[in-house]
């Protein structure tokens, strides 16, 4: 018997347990997260809800359920060195430890990572902890900047010139909004083409690639509003996206496992985990945008979706070193998750109202919601997730719009998400991009 221990109750959790249960290995699944998600808690032998900043009280669960492996699903626990607190207990951990894991937690880590390793995915750029030279670097990339928080920000920490940023002294004023609260801060060329997520299952040497997905930061359809943590995503049956080249997609693999390497030779610990490639498209060929050191939320939904291998098998190859001997597969399937967010999300969002859904829906991802006497309210942030599955994206599409527009409460989604119009956008921006 494996006791898998899921830390986190979003999607993206709910996502994992799924595939744990799947799995063909004889397990036992269990939870510990700040809400009770009801789905997770359904397929879990004991459901666990605390804080998930108390590192210590994670491992008091881990050791009372004698957890084998534990799978963390959130950036947060990654963060407060949680792995490292496990490990030391001797549950082995899908998730890296505190050091490694500054790929994602660290702006600037990540970016040196790529001058030692992929120098050519970096844009330019200046890291700052302070105001000083931050003017003079701005007006030297004119109108194309980009101005990050060097942290955990909830995909909300990036500004950029153009959409949030209109001049130079807003650009200053959020600059020092970071500065006044101790952080700092890098100012980055701003990239132009098109986004996609390439994220890897990785051992520490080894990345089992998983198909390429697009993801929709904007809040609103025609991608205006405020960055949040990911309205949709779409895949296509092939692993790509029509934008790409297979030449593009074997660049990004390359770039992940190039970091993967880089890490260790840095920090002198293996990535164990999920390795999430944020990447982009541009006139000069692919560039790094981010990386994370989790499954990203809804990229997970997608790919975890159309994923035939047995997840407690690839999961133990990671922890185990043994990946190269595991042959990840995928089915032919396009992909589309649209998420439904309260009224007023991000800036100011609903809270604590009723959401009502069909909570059997193997295709419905309950996220930031608190389970009381039955009922499930939202919690503030993304509330649910819908995923439609089909050879063809734009059945698919139709599929999450419909499961989408069927669950209630005070909420709203963006509509255009994997629709062959936008979709069509993206190939004729990247065409004009590319000239």
């Amino acid at each position: 018997m494996i006791n898998v221990l899921l830390v986190g109750s979003g999607a993206r959790e709910v996502a994992i347990a799924r595939k744990v249960k799947e799995s063909s290995l004889e397990s036992s699944l269990f939870c510990v997260a700040p809400n009770t998600n009801p789905q997770i808690k359904k397929m879990s032998s004991a459901y666990f809800e605390q804080s998930l900043s108390d590192v210590f009280s994670v491992v008091a669960v881990a050791k009372k359920i004698s957890a084998n492996i534990a799978i963390i699903g959130p950036e947060n626990p990654l963060e407060l060195g949680l792995v490292d607190a496990l490990e030391k207990e001797g549950v082995s951990c899908v998730g890296p430890r505190k050091a490694v894991a500054k790929i994602e937690t660290s702006k600037a880590f990540a970016r040196n990572i790529l001058d030692s390793c992929a120098p050519e995915k970096n844009p330019k750029r200046q890291e700052f902890s302070s105001l000083e030279g931050c003017e003079d670097f701005l007006k030297h990339l004119a109108e194309g900047y980009v101005v990050k928080h060097d942290g955990l920000m909830g995909g909300k920490g990036v500004k950029i010139y153009g959409e949030h940023l209109h001049s130079v002294d807003e650009a200053l004023l959020y600059a020092k909004s970071i500065v006044d609260i101790g952080g700092s801060f890098l100012v980055e060329e701003k990239l132009l083409g098109e986004e996609f997520s390439l994220m890897s299952f990785c051992d520490g040497e080894h990345c089992a690639h998983m198909p390429v997905v697009q993801d929709h930061k904007r809040a609103f359809e025609g991608d205006v509003g405020p960055n949040t943590g990911g309205m949709g995503t779409y895949s296509f049956e092939n692993h790509s996206l029509p934008f790409l080249s297979e030449k593009n997609v074997l660049d990004a693999q390359k770039t992940n496992e190039k970091v993967a390497l880089e890490l260790e030779k840095q920090t002198g610990q293996k990535f164990r985990g999920f390795l999430y490639g944020g990447f982009m498209l541009t006139r000069s060929g692919v560039k790094v945008i981010e990386y994370n050191a989790r499954l990203g939320d809804p990229e997970a939904m997608n790919v975890l979706s159309v994923l035939e291998t047995d997840f407690i098998k690839i999961c133990q190859s990671i922890v185990g070193g043994t990946l190269s001997g595991v042959e990840v597969s995928f089915s032919k399937k396009a992909t589309v998750c649209k998420y439904v967010v309260p009224e007023g999300y991000p800036e100011n969002p609903s809270k604590n109202f009723e959401v009502f859904c069909d909570q059997k829906n193997k295709n419905l991802y309950l996220a930031a919601v608190q389970e009381k006497d039955g009922a499930i309210f939202a919690t503030g942030s993304r509330t649910a997730a819908f995923v439609g599955i089909n050879k063809e994206v734009g059945v698919a599409e139709s599929l999450a719009e419909l499961g989408v527009s069927e669950i209630g409460g005070d909420l709203f989604h963006r509509k255009d998400i994997g629709t062959s119009a936008l979709i069509k956008d993206r190939i004729n921006h990247m065409k004009e991009i590319l000239g």
